[in-house]
């Protein structure tokens, strides 16, 4: 093998090194930016949650003073939620002929 040949190839080595440098270097700021976002959203997600509290504090206050039971409202809205969910599943299933996702199409085995 002759120097020339070698040469080339150590070129290309390089190259390709350079290369794979410059795209470590995006996917670090990228990652950066990313945290940076992470930081922030979490942040929002603090205030909003602490938000809902001072409002839940609020609401359940108005609620007890005009007589209304805050635990039955809230578990009054859990089972309609919860009836929701379970139309919601059986339209699903309904829509899929009646298999669910565990269930292989017949034939399919």
């Amino acid at each position: 093998m002759g120097l020339g040949s070698t040469a080339k190839k150590i070129q290309i080595v390089s190259e390709r090194a350079e290369q794979v440098y410059k795209q470590i270097q995006e996917l670090q700021q990228r990652i950066i930016h990313l945290e940076r976002k992470l930081e922030d959203t979490h942040d929002t997600a603090t205030a909003l949650d602490h938000r809902i509290e001072e409002n839940r504090a609020l609401l359940v206050a108005i609620a007890e003073e005009q007589g209304v039971d805050v635990d039955q409202v809230t578990t009054q809205a859990a089972i309609d939620d919860a009836d929701e969910l379970a139309r919601d599943d059986e339209a699903a299933a309904g829509a899929d002929g009646g298999r669910t996702r565990e269930t292989p199409p017949q034939g399919a085995e």
